[in-house]
């Protein structure tokens, strides 16, 4: 209790400083027993700048996940999530989703989140290897038993994505968009993508994991990354580690509620509209062996990818991997 009261105070205060006496009061401790406090939170990388009969002034936060300072960042966001989702923080695992599904197989209180500094094994859709050990970058996982029926699960990963890409375009002022089924995109390079899996009974959902790998601060990428992928950062919009953890949980949280009460239904096709990055283009959809080509023409309402073919037929793929391809060059002119 007394770090998350020293931290609220200090985010309270925001650039202003906080008189010894003042943190002494509100901690119900002495000047002296609050001055410890303090220096247990430089050891862990915070960096209080003192002025004689003034007081402190949090000057720098740790780059990495500190959990007092995540909860408070969510406390402050959402109350309603800090008081429904337990938060489990960890210095590095093998993978977030793995550490989550683990939890709830051994009957964890759900929902709750798992966030890490670093994964050893990441990963993303189809099995491929997500890029995992850059502290820069948020690593999390959102586990919870949403009681629903098995065909509803695949789109939860829709919901989940655009609320993000929502969210995270309002805080950081940059032009996201959320590519079906699973990335959030920032001029055509992805900073986002998200991984659900499902444990599922003949008739029921058991339990879903919700994993999100986010590029944050993060701003060299390894060579065959670097003509696909991008970050908050390397756009401009630098951010603490630990407020967009809180925010991305507030919003995971949200959307997980909504979709456990209403789907893919309300306003999302509203929505979704406003964030799609396929719609109007060209693109190539590879769904197992077969390959369909054609005009990306939004969602059908059951979150499948609409797509008409060259032959003018409309095709709804409810999975499948998704590249542009450039649209034909038909030597018309053009004024």
């Amino acid at each position: 209790m007394p770090v998350a009261l020293i931290l609220d105070t200090f985010l309270d205060a925001g650039d202003k400083p906080v008189s010894g006496g003042e943190l002494a009061r509100r901690l119900g401790l002495s000047r002296v027993s609050a001055w410890n406090r303090l220096e247990q939170l430089r050891r862990e990388g915070f960096v209080f700048e003192a002025a004689p009969r003034v007081g402190y002034r949090l000057v720098k936060r740790p780059e990495t996940v500190h959990p007092a300072l995540l909860a408070a960042y969510l406390r402050r966001l959402s109350p309603q999530t800090a008081a429904a989702v337990a938060l489990r923080c960890l210095p590095a695992t093998d993978s977030t989703n793995d550490e989550a599904g683990r939890l709830l197989s051994s009957g964890e209180p759900a929902p709750f989140a798992v966030v890490a500094s670093a994964q050893t094994a990441g990963r993303g859709r189809m099995g491929r290897v997500w890029q995992s050990d850059d502290p820069g970058c948020l690593y999390l996982s959102f586990g919870f038993r949403p009681g629903l029926a098995p065909e509803r699960a695949q789109s939860i990963t829709l919901a989940v994505g655009l609320r993000l890409c929502e969210r995270l375009a309002e805080t950081s002022a940059l032009p996201l968009l959320v590519k079906w089924p699973n990335d959030i995109l920032c001029d055509g390079r992805k900073i986002a993508g998200i991984l659900s899996e499902a444990r599922i009974d003949a008739d029921r959902v058991r339990d879903i994991v919700v994993g999100v790998g986010l590029n944050v601060n993060r701003r060299v990428f390894p060579p065959e990354l670097r003509d696909t992928a991008g970050s908050l950062a390397a756009f401009g919009r630098e951010a603490d580690i630990n407020e967009t953890a809180a925010l991305c949980i507030a919003a995971i949280h949200e959307a997980c509620e909504r979709f456990a009460a209403d789907g893919l239904g309300g306003d999302f096709a509203q929505r979704w509209r406003s964030f799609d990055y396929l719609a109007g283009k060209t693109i190539a959809a590879r769904s197992g062996t077969e390959e369909i080509s054609g005009e990306a023409l939004g969602l059908a309402p059951d979150g499948a990818l609409l797509v008409r073919t060259s032959s003018g037929l409309v095709r709804a793929l409810n999975s499948g991997e998704v590249t542009l391809r450039p649209r034909k060059n038909t030597g018309a002119a053009h004024a």
